[in-house]
C-alpha cells in the first residue's frame, strides 16, 4: 500500500508519506477484492499491481502506542527497517479483530453477485429463470468460475479441512488459489458394501489429456457383505490377490496430484468420502448441470445428451470408472469452453426436456436461494479463499473451526507457523505485551515514553544576558522551526532557557547553528539536556535519519538573523552527515553551478527553484505559522541523490540565508509532539531508566525478533499489517501505529 501522491509500487522499498489515520477494513478488502470488484480504495493509501498480492497477514498487538514505537525504535529494529509504510492508527472501543470479521462487503462489490446477474438482463424471460442461467450467468468464463466454493462444500456436507467427521481425513497439498489454467483431473471411485458401510474398492483418475494415471483395486479393511457387483463391476476374484489399501491410495494420489490441480467428477463429494480425503478445488458436473428444484441428472444421461456417447449401458457388468471419470471431465471441459448460454441454448430439449425457450414461461421457478451473507469472510470463503484467526478467546463473528485460541505470542506463531499452508487471510492476535502493560500503571507508563520523547526536542541555553525576555528568546529560536513552549530558568547568577521545538528538526538545526551565537556580546552555549534517557539520543536521531532517505529540512533565515549564525560540523556528539547522509563535498548539482537566487519569502515556488538544481522535487510542505509567512519547509526529492547533494552544498546555501539538515519527523504525524502528551519539566527531571524500563525493553526484543521470524514465514506476495493497537482511557486516547510491506522473495 501506498500514498495517492507516491508513484512506487507496493514492491518498492521507498519510504512513502500516509495520511494521518487508517482504518481496519481497508487494510484488509482492498487488496483482497479492490477496482476488479468495484470496491473503492480508501483515500489515505493506494494498493498498486494488487494481483500479485497472494494473501493478508494482519497481526494485532495490544497496548503499544505509536508512542511505545518510536521510544523503542532502536530495539525493533526489523519492524523499523522492513516496513516501509508506517499510519497512523487510532483505536476505537470496537475490538479490531471483531470489526475485521463482521464487516460487511456491499452487495454490488461482491464477484458472485455481479458474476451471477451479469449478462442476463437483455435474455427472453424463459432463458432468465433456467437454472443454470441463474447459477452462472450467461458469459463463459475460465474454471475458476464454477470451481466449489468452500461454504457451498460445507453447507452440502463436502469433506472440508477442520469440520466435524472428517478429522481423521488426508488433506492434499493445494494452493490457497487455482487461476484458469490450472490442470484438470477426472476422478472415480466404486464401493462396496461392508459391515462398515460403503468402502472404497476402485479409485480410477484421469489427466486433463483424458488420459488414466490411476486405475487401483482397493482392499477395504472391513468384511465385505455385497461387492455391489450390478453398479461396481467388482467381483470376490478381482478382490481376493490384491494388498492394495486405501492408506496405499492416499499416498499416491497426493503425491501425484499437483499443487493447482482441480478434481472433477459427479457427485464428487462421494468419491472423496469413500477415499477419506479433502480437496479444496473441486468441480461438480451433477451441479454444473443443473435441473429446476434441487434434482440432479445421472451421469449418463448428461453425458449420452451432451457429449453423444454412451456409458454404463446393461451390455456391461456394472459401471467403468474410468470411463466415468473421463466423462466427467469431457463434461466440465465443454461447459467451460462453452459457457452457460450456449450449453442451454443446444441441448435445451435433448437434456431439459423443452422444444422451445418459450415453454420455460409456464414452469414455476424454484424457490428463491435464502440471501448470502455479506460478511467479509463469508464472501471470501464463497470464493475458496481460506481464513483463519489465531489469539486469545475471542466473540467475533467466525466459523470455530477457523479459529485457534492460544494464550500467548510464542503458542500464536508456532501455531501459525505450523500450518501446511498459509491461509489467504490470517489475523493474529500477540497477547504477551499487553499482559504485561495491565501490571502497571498505562497512564504513568505513557507519561514515561511521552517524556522521553519531548526530551529529543527540547534545547537548554546559556547563560544569557542578564535581563534577557522570554521574547527575546523566542526570536531568536524561532528562525529553527516552530516553537511549542520556552521556559525562563532563573538561576541566582545567570539566565539560562529551556526550549522545545515542535519538530525533531528546530532541536537539532538549534544545536547545529546557534551554539556559541555572540548574543549582546556574551557567547551562549545551545545543547541537548543531559538526562539518562537522552545518552542514546544520537543513536536515535541517526535511526529516524535513516527512515527518512529522501528529505530534507530547509530554513530561510532573515538578512539580520543570518549574519550572526554559524555552523559547525559536529555538535553534542552527533554528526549530522553520519551513516545515512553519506554527503560527499561537491560543488555541481546536476551538471549545474549551486547558486540559487535570494528571495524575501519563502514559497514553493523559490524551494523548487532553489533546490531543483540538485535533483526533482517531487513535494515542498510549508511549515506556516498562522499570519506570518513561511520560513520553514519539508522537501521531498524524487531520490535520496537530491538530497545527498543539497546538503553537500549547505555552505552554498548557506550564503543564500537558508539552513538545511536532514529531515528527522516521521512523515505520517504532523508534528513529533503528535506522539507525547503534556508533561512538566518537574514531572521530566524524575524521569529516569527504571526496571520497568529495562523489562519493557527485553520484551520489545523478543516481540521484534518473533515478528522478524514469522515476516520470513510468509510465501512472496503477502501483504503484512502490523497493527499496534494503541491505548484508550479515562485519560485520553493514545493513537497506536499501522506498518504494512509486501513481503518479496527472499
Amino acid at each position: 500500500m501506498e500514498p495517492s501522491s507516491a508513484e512506487v509500487t507496493c514492491n518498492g522499498r521507498k519510504r512513502k508519506r500516509i495520511a494521518p489515520a487508517a482504518h481496519e477494513e481497508s487494510c484488509c478488502i482492498t487488496p483482497l477484492w479492490g477496482k476488479t470488484a468495484g470496491v473503492e480504495q480508501p483515500s489515505w493509501c493506494r494498493l498498486h499491481h494488487q494481483k500479485k498480492v497472494k494473501a493478508v497477514n494482519v497481526v494485532m498487538i495490544e497496548g503499544l502506542t505509536q508512542s511505545h514505537f518510536y521510544k523503542h525504535c532502536l530495539t525493533l529494529q526489523h519492524l523499523r527497517t522492513n516496513y516501509s509504510t508506517r499510519v497512523t492508527f487510532t483505536p476505537s472501543s470496537t475490538d479490531l479483530a471483531s470489526g475485521i470479521f463482521s464487516s460487511e462487503v456491499p452487495e454490488s462489490d461482491d464477484p458472485s453477485l455481479s458474476r451471477r446477474h451479469n449478462g442476463s438482463s437483455d435474455l427472453p424471460k424463459g432463458l432468465r429463470i433456467h437454472p443454470v442461467i441463474t447459477k452462472f450467468g450467461t458469459k463463459r468464463r475460465g474454471l475458476t468460475a464454477y470451481v466449489l466454493p468452500e461454504e457451498e462444500m460445507v453447507k452440502k456436507r463436502w469433506p472440508v479441512k477442520g469440520m466435524p467427521d472428517f478429522q481423521d481425513f488426508v488433506c492434499t497439498d493445494s494452493v490457497d488459489r487455482v487461476t484458469d489454467s490450472s490442470p484438470l483431473y477426472g476422478l472415480d471411485c466404486e464401493m462396496c458394501l461392508t459391515e462398515k458401510g460403503n468402502e472404497l474398492a476402485r479409485v480410477s483418475l484421469v489427466d486433463s489429456d483424458g488420459k488414466c494415471v490411476v486405475d487401483e483395486l482397493v482392499k477395504p479393511p472391513n468384511s465385505i457383505i455385497n461387492y455391489l457387483t450390478r453398479f461396481s463391476g467388482i467381483t470376490a476374484a478381482m478382490l481376493r490377490p490384491i494388498t492394495t489399501t486405501l492408506r496405499n491410495v492416499q499416498t499416491r494420489l497426493k503425491t501425484l496430484l499437483p499443487s493447482d490441480a482441480v478434481l472433477v467428477g459427479h457427485s464428487l463429494n462421494n468419491d472423496l468420502v469413500a477415499l477419506k480425503m479433502i480437496h479444496r478445488h473441486v468441480i461438480d458436473t451433477s451441479l454444473l448441470y443443473r435441473r429446476e428444484f434441487g434434482q440432479r441428472f445421472k451421469l449418463k444421461v448428461i453425458t449420452e445428451s451432451v457429449l453423444n456417447r454412451q456409458i454404463q449401458t446393461e451390455e456391461k457388468t456394472g459401471h467403468n470408472p474410468i470411463e466415468d471419470a473421463l466423462a466427467a471431465l469431457e463434461l466440465a471441459q465443454y461447459f467451460i469452453k462453452k459457457g452457460p448460454r450456449q450449453v442451454v441454448e443446444l441441448h435445451m430439449e435433448e437434456l431439459w426436456g423443452y422444444r422451445r425457450i418459450e415453454e420455460l414461461e409456464d414452469v414455476a421457478p424454484a424457490e428463491p436461494a435464502p440471501p448470502q451473507s455479506q460478511r467479509f469472510p463469508d464472501v471470501l470463503r464463497r470464493h475458496g479463499r481460506s481464513v483463519a484467526f489465531l489469539g486469545k478467546r475471542s466473540d467475533i463473528a467466525l466459523d470455530l473451526s477457523n479459529q485457534q485460541w492460544l494464550n500467548s505470542d510464542k503458542e500464536v506463531l508456532a501455531s501459525f507457523r505450523g500450518q501446511t499452508r498459509c491461509p489467504f487471510l490470517s489475523v493474529l492476535q500477540l497477547p504477551s505485551l499487553s499482559s504485561h502493560l495491565k501490571k502497571s500503571f498505562p497512564h504513568l507508563e505513557q507519561q514515561r515514553v511521552c517524556a522521553h520523547l519531548r526530551d529529543l526536542c527540547v534545547v537548554l541555553a546559556g547563560p544569557l544576558p542578564a535581563g534577557s525576555s522570554e521574547q527575546e528568546v523566542r526570536r531568536l529560536f524561532r528562525c529553527c522551526g516552530p516553537l511549542r513552549n520556552i521556559k525562563m530558568l532563573n538561576t541566582t547568577v545567570r539566565v539560562h532557557a529551556e526550549v522545545e521545538f515542535e519538530l525533531l528538526e528546530g532541536a537539532e538545526l538549534a544545536v547545529k547553528t546557534l551554539n556559541g551565537l555572540n548574543m549582546q556580546g556574551q557567547s551562549i552555549k545551545v545543547q541537548r539536556p543531559v538526562y539518562e534517557s537522552m545518552l542514546d539520543a544520537d543513536l536515535t536521531l541517526d535511526a529516524l535519519m535513516c527512515d527518512n532517505n529522501t528529505h530534507l529540512y530547509a530554513v530561510k533565515l532573515n538578512p539580520s538573523m543570518a549574519d550572526g549564525v554559524h555552523i559547525s560540523e559536529r555538535v553534542n556528539g552527533h554528526t549530522l552527515n553520519a551513516k545515512c547522509s553519506d554527503v560527499a563535498s561537491v560543488k555541481k548539482a546536476n551538471g549545474q553551478h549551486s547558486q540559487p537566487k535570494t528571495k524575501s519569502k519563502l514559497s514553493e515556488e523559490t524551494v523548487r527553484e532553489t533546490f531543483g538544481l540538485f535533483g526533482s522535487v517531487e513535494r515542498v510542505a510549508l511549515l506556516q505559522q498562522s499570519g506570518k509567512h513561511a520560513r520553514h519547509a519539508i522537501i521531498r526529492f524524487e531520490s535520496s541523490e537530491g538530497k545527498r547533494a543539497a546538503l553537500s552544498s549547505s555552505e552554498d546555501l548557506r550564503k543564500d540565508n537558508y539552513l538545511v539538515c536532514p529531515s528527522l519527523t516521521p512523515h505520517h504525524l504532523p508534528s513529533w509532539t503528535a506522539v507525547t502528551t503534556p508533561t512538566t519539566s518537574e514531572e521530566r527531571s524524575h524521569m529516569h531508566i527504571s526496571s520497568q524500563d529495562e523489562e519493557m525493553d527485553l520484551l520489545m526484543g523478543k516481540l521484534d525478533h518473533r515478528l522478524q521470524k514469522l515476516f520470513r514465514y510468509l510465501p512472496e506476495g503477502t501483504l503484512s499489517v502490523v497493527v499496534l493497537l494503541g491505548h484508550t482511557s479515562d485519560h485520553g486516547l493514545l493513537p497506536g501505529l499501522c506498518l504494512m510491506e509486501v513481503t518479496q522473495e527472499s
